[in-house]
């Protein structure tokens, strides 16, 4: 389990009946970006992007008409939106909230890994969204 952001054209990316992004969209899209490189080993549609990340494999899927990756990095997210535009969409997490690319992803990275509480209060919303 892991917190997905979606590329997609719907209001809400699971219920995206009659805005699917096509896999055939999707494909000509990696074909056409020099920073994108089809990882067949990892599934028919995912891509793994050359681009400067945290990850050291920074990846993206297509599946049912939406593009999505897990825990990205800003980064990331950054080309997501990108990728977004040309296709028409936008960037949603799982619980339907919208990113531009302005978000800072990777400060709330570092805050999920340290395991101190300032406040001794609950842990964070990143925290608790990733299960540490």
């Amino acid at each position: 389990m892991g917190y997905d952001l979606h590329i997609t054209r719907a209001e809400l990316w699971a219920e995206n009946e009659g805005a699917e992004i096509t896999a055939e969209e999707w494909r000509a899209v990696v074909e056409s970006d020099p920073e994108l490189t089809f990882a067949p080993e990892a599934g028919e549609h995912f891509a793994i992007w050359s681009g400067p990340s945290r990850h050291a494999q920074p990846w993206l899927g297509w599946s049912d008409g939406n593009v999505y990756t897990k825990y990205p990095d800003s980064a990331l997210l950054r080309k997501m939106v990108v990728l977004a535009e040309r296709l028409g969409a936008r960037v949603q997490g799982d619980d339907g909230e919208w990113y531009t690319g302005d978000e800072p992803l990777d400060a709330m990275l570092d805050a999920a890994d340290d395991d101190s509480s300032p406040s001794g209060g609950p842990a964070s919303w990143w925290r608790r969204l990733i299960g540490r």
